[in-house]
């Protein structure tokens, strides 16, 4: 479900009313614990969470002229959508997150490589997913974007 909205406050107040609630804290709980530089903004139909030109001006590899991502949150069909770039290119993240998430909630851990899937808004671990976001800062997502780049 990419939304078309060109804001974050436009693509929460689109969702249907059993998604803004959950959506808007999870934006909260990501915009108070995420390290400063990094910058919300739509990217990809959700909103996004990257590091911006005025920092890293090369942009994203992919397409240059947007900024390099690094978070995601989406309001998807059958889930609720956290995206984490740490989690994918960080072991230890990915291990320290699996280890800790059973003691955050009853639901099972539904994810892919960056994506945690929430099918159960009432299983979401904000305060986990709050801690997984101050986990890496914007110089060492871009070392670790430039090092696998150079590969």
């Amino acid at each position: 479900m990419q939304s078309k909205a060109t804001t974050a406050d436009q693509y929460i107040n689109e969702l249907p009313e059993d998604r803004k609630e959950v959506m808007q804290k999870l934006r909260e709980t990501v915009k108070q614990n995420l390290p400063n530089g990094f910058e919300e903004t739509m990217q990809y139909g959700m909103l996004g969470y990257v590091v911006p030109h005025s920092i890293y001006p090369d942009g994203y590899h992919c397409n240059p002229k947007d900024p390099l991502p690094f978070m995601g949150i989406a309001s998807q069909k059958n889930h609720i959508g956290f995206y984490h770039m740490g989690m994918y290119s960080d072991p230890n993240i990915l291990k320290w997150f699996t280890a800790e998430y059973p003691k955050h909630t009853k639901g099972k851990l539904d994810m892919g490589k960056s994506c945690i899937r929430f099918k159960n808004t009432k299983n979401i671990p904000f305060d986990l997913l709050g801690e997984l976001a101050t986990k890496v800062s914007v110089d060492e997502w871009i070392a670790k974007y430039e090092n696998v780049l150079k590969r």
